[in-house]
């Protein structure tokens, strides 16, 4: 599929769906945000990212998704950062609560990288997986329809090669497309079926079967003996991180301004606290589900106070959760390796360095 290819595609799904979501450039990121057309995509543009640092550089290309990954992910979609639950009024006497019905939104999202469909599984599980499934986010995932964009160009905070996980989209998708750039026919995209819906729309869109050479060269974007991301995660992470004695704890929160930066930007993080606003006069109320943070003092507070009130006690518990005890909650880790959490954090503070601080000496005895 050339260029144009993707302008029909976009097209096609603003009619079939009631919102297109897409990556754009706004408050100098990537953002996801609604779009209207293919024009509405980034073109020409990558980004540069580090620990605490974020900027987009030009590429004097015209590849629409030569960048890594932004602040948002399918989590702000699926599980947002307000959501309403109940209205309370009174009536006759009495005391009426109504709770919200989400209705079910048809929504195409298109350039997902691999990490955050791996994320999405995982915060699904979170939701659904229990006795007691959330109806709202139920509702939102079941409109999703999901256009997947694989990732040949990671960001220097990317590590989801060493979390497990590979670079190209392998399931979780209705369509997958590679973006590369021909020498005869400019920029291309390999198109790759994920569901009934997404033949569909390719069927709809009249695309041709690719020819082998092309797939072979794709096959070479993506080559996973491509040169190594720029943070690796050690394979022992989750035994290292439940060392609750480790002095190392008291060191990173030296830094740590328990701004929950991290957790706003990770896919797969879901703590909520519940907000309630009531009337002036007193005759309603409304309850509103809103995003927490485990860095919050009083995300912990019981009876007697924070039961985690250090700074330290609530990065380890970040931390210790993501990586250990995740397994335990969930049956995998919390991690998809995504880097956000590194890029976002305004002291720079590396989840990679932080496990390679909490591991022995080279040599030590075990």
């Amino acid at each position: 599929m050339r260029a144009g290819g993707l302008d029909r595609l976009v097209a096609a799904m603003t009619r079939q769906f009631d919102e297109v979501i897409g990556p754009v450039v706004a408050d100098g990121a990537i953002r996801l945000r609604p779009i209207t057309s293919a024009g509405d995509l980034p073109i020409g543009v990558t980004d540069e990212q580090e620990a605490a640092t974020y900027r987009l550089v030009p590429t004097g290309s015209d590849l629409r998704f030569a960048y890594g990954l932004g602040p948002d992910s399918l989590k702000s979609i699926v599980h947002p950062p307000r959501s309403p639950v109940w209205t309370m009024h009174r009536r006759d006497g009495s005391i009426i609560v109504e709770p919200f019905r989400t209705d079910a939104v048809s929504r195409a999202v298109i350039g997902v990288r691999a990490c955050d469909l791996r994320a999405l599984e995982i915060l699904e599980g979170t939701q659904t997986g229990g006795p007691h499934a959330d109806p709202a986010f139920l509702a939102r995932r079941a409109g999703l329809f999901l256009v997947a964009v694989d990732c040949a160009r990671p960001a220097a905070t990317c590590f989801c090669e060493s979390a497990g996980y590979a670079r190209a989209a392998d399931h979780g998708y209705d369509l997958a497309l590679t973006e590369f750039e021909d020498p005869a026919a400019g920029v291309t995209y390999l198109v790759r079926c994920g569901s009934d819906r997404g033949r569909e729309l390719v069927d709809e869109l009249g695309l041709h079967i690719a020819p082998d050479d092309l797939v072979r060269r794709v096959e070479l974007e993506l080559d996973p003996d491509a040169p190594p991301m720029g943070r690796e995660l050690r394979d022992d992470a989750a035994e290292l991180v439940l060392d609750v004695e480790h002095p190392h704890w008291a060191a990173v929160a030296e830094r740590c301004l328990t701004c929950g930066n991290c957790t706003a930007v990770c896919p797969t993080c879901f703590c909520t606290d519940m907000e309630d606003v009531v009337a002036l006069d007193g005759e309603s109320s409304t309850r509103t589900r809103v995003w927490d943070t485990c860095f919050s003092m009083e995300y912990s507070h019981l009876g007697v106070g924070p039961h985690r009130a250090s700074p330290m006690s609530r990065y380890r518990q970040w931390l210790s959760h993501k990586l250990g005890t995740w397994h335990d909650q969930f049956g995998e880790s919390g991690c998809v390796g995504c880097g956000r959490c590194i890029t976002w954090c305004p002291v720079g503070i590396d989840l990679t360095a932080e496990v390679d601080a909490l591991a022995p000496p080279v040599g030590a005895r075990s």
